[in-house]
């Protein structure tokens, strides 16, 4: 199972449409991850129609990404994989410990709010970032996050550069 991951696109203001080199990975998704910050659900209506889409809301979501479908936090099971969904994970220090305390049964949490990609083990979970895909901020380049999945195992996971 190929999953695309993606947060923080920050629409209307930076997500104007899907970036092409963004579509070019949705194209091969099973599912997609959206770790909150959408700000607008049209961007989940356009990222549905490559492939099922699951999201959390962030601190810039309102109503309307939440009528759409985004809890504040989600867990779902993908191909036997325990994947949990948050936006903001809180500070660096005691980061890992604080995700297995708040989803103790996560054998992978996905999250974004920092706009910097991450992917990081600690405290028996693997937490994982994308990045942002449109507003980089002080990162050298714009990002989202693929993860293969196969049998209850995470194969791969790596963060993908979409912009120069």
């Amino acid at each position: 199972m190929r999953v695309v991951v993606l947060a923080d696109t920050h629409s209307p203001r930076r997500w104007k449409s899907c970036p092409p080199r963004v579509a070019e990975h949705l194209r091969d998704a099973s599912v997609i991850l959206h770790a909150g910050d959408v700000c607008t659900p049209d961007v989940l209506d356009e990222l549905a129609a490559f492939a099922p889409v699951h999201v959390v809301l962030g601190n810039n979501d309102g109503p309307d990404v939440a009528a759409w479908g985004a809890p504040e936090t989600l867990e779902v099971e993908l191909d036997g994989l325990r994947v949990a969904m948050i936006h903001d994970s809180g500070q660096a220090t005691g980061r890992t410990a604080r995700m297995r305390r708040r989803f103790p049964d996560a054998d992978l949490v996905v999250f974004g709010h920092s706009h910097i990609p991450m992917d990081q083990t600690g405290d028996g979970v693997r937490i994982f970032n994308p990045g942002s895909p449109t507003d980089r901020r002080r990162q050298p380049q714009g990002t989202i996050g693929i993860l293969d999945i196969a049998n209850g195992e995470l194969v791969d996971a790596r963060i993908i550069p979409v912009t120069d």
